[in-house]
């Protein structure tokens, strides 16, 4: 791999932002993809592959550096142990001046015995995680540090899968079918949002584990179906799809935005089911109650299942913040479960590996007045080491 001054002086000044100004990754990186028209594909990919291995591997770099990277110079010379430890020669450079291989190789060897420092953790987060999964926490770290796989869900209104896969090879994409229905994973990392078959709506971008939620919910034709934290609604459409779009789905969230991307994702995938609604204040929930044949609560969560393609939420989680998402999520469980009806189906989702977030909540509700007649018909936890991204989903019954 050759480095080109230009490309690294850009993925340092993303790096900056991220962590010396706190500004969330995705959006960072982004914008530095578009801030030059002259990049080709491949400065693309080297850009967004330099931030993205920077930003999951960090603590692992700063404790070979030294201290952790604030000026230009520092993120030169941590780019630099970076790339030492993916074999890559560096070119004789001033600002890699110092820097010698053998030494950065031996101190990670140093550090091997660390898992905090092997996996690039911060200290909490490792504690926390051994306290609550023990030996499984260490399997989960490891696995997370592996670039998460480019899945698709085939939309089942509009094709099949090996439709999909005829498709997709006709336009140079290899692809190959999973076990799951309308999963298709693609091994190289590619940009697919162009291609005439997304426009048409033969396919979403999905991750596997999450493609098993909608399934959980055991949705059926015909049924009043209510997606309360629907975000941009990638689950929203999948329910559609299960339900041969027959029948009506409410997708509920707090960000009108994200509904507005659910509107044009719907009208591409030819859906015609799904109504979008903005929770402003407490009636629109209450307003939904005994409605639901099935209702699916994907709640807020710490995300530490997806640290596969979202790194760096390792580095903007905190004590603070997690249990005030816990809080968030007994909450929506407690306030949007009467919309289930009697007899109906909900499913509690989090996209975290936390039994705090997950088994934990779940039981709290059960035991509260609201959770009185509701019982746990099924459960389960997905983590990272896997395959896919870690996720939990709990199927109750109202009864």
């Amino acid at each position: 791999m050759r480095l080109y001054r230009n490309l690294v002086e850009a993925s340092i000044k993303a790096l900056k932002k991220i962590f010396n100004e706190n500004q969330l990754a995705d959006r960072v990186v982004q914008k530095t993809l578009r801030s030059n028209k002259k990049w080709g594909s491949k400065d693309r990919r080297f850009l967004a592959a330099t931030i993205y291995d920077a930003v999951r591997w960090y603590r692992l770099h700063y404790e070979i550096l030294g201290k952790e990277p604030q000026s230009t110079e520092d993120w030169w010379k941590a780019l630099g142990i970076m790339w030492s430890l993916q074999g890559v020669e560096l070119p004789e450079w001033e600002m890699f001046a110092g820097l010698n291989s053998q030494e950065i190789q031996d101190k990670k060897e140093e550090f091997s015995s660390i898992l905090k420092i092997r996996t690039s953790i911060p200290d909490w987060l490792d504690d926390l995680g051994h306290q609550e999964l023990g030996e499984k926490w260490v399997a989960c770290m490891e696995a997370s540090n592996e670039p998460a796989e480019l899945v698709l869900r085939a939309n089942s209104l509009k094709t099949t899968t090996e439709e999909l896969l005829i498709n997709l090879d006709k336009k140079g994409v290899q692809a190959q079918a999973m076990e799951l229905p309308d999963a298709v994973i693609v091994p190289k990392r590619q940009k697919l949002t162009a291609l005439p078959s997304y426009e048409r709506g033969y396919f979403e971008i999905q991750d596997a584990s999450s493609q098993q939620v909608a399934p959980f919910l055991e949705v059926e034709r015909g049924m009043t179906v209510v997606d309360a934290c629907a975000g941009a609604g990638g689950k929203s459409l999948h329910l559609a799809a299960l339900m041969e779009n027959q029948g009506k789905i409410t997708a509920l969230d707090v960000e009108e935005e994200k509904l507005d991307q659910l509107y044009k994702r719907s009208k591409r995938a030819a859906i015609s089911i799904i109504k979008t609604k903005t929770i402003t204040n407490s009636a629109v929930i209450e307003a939904l109650y005994d409605s639901a044949d099935r209702l699916l609560l994907d709640a807020p969560c710490s995300g530490l299942g997806t640290l596969k393609r979202s790194p760096h939420i390792k580095w903007r989680l905190t004590p603070d913040f997690l249990e005030k998402i816990k809080t968030t999520q007994q909450e929506i469980l407690q306030t949007y479960s009467p919309i289930c009806k009697k007899g109906g189906k909900l499913v509690y989702a989090t996209c975290s590996i936390l039994p705090s977030e997950n088994q934990g909540q779940v039981q709290t509700f059960l035991d509260s007045v609201a959770g009185a007649n509701f019982k746990l018909l099924n459960e389960k936890q997905i983590l990272p080491n896997e395959g896919f991204d870690g996720f939990y989903m709990a199927l109750l019954e109202r009864i």
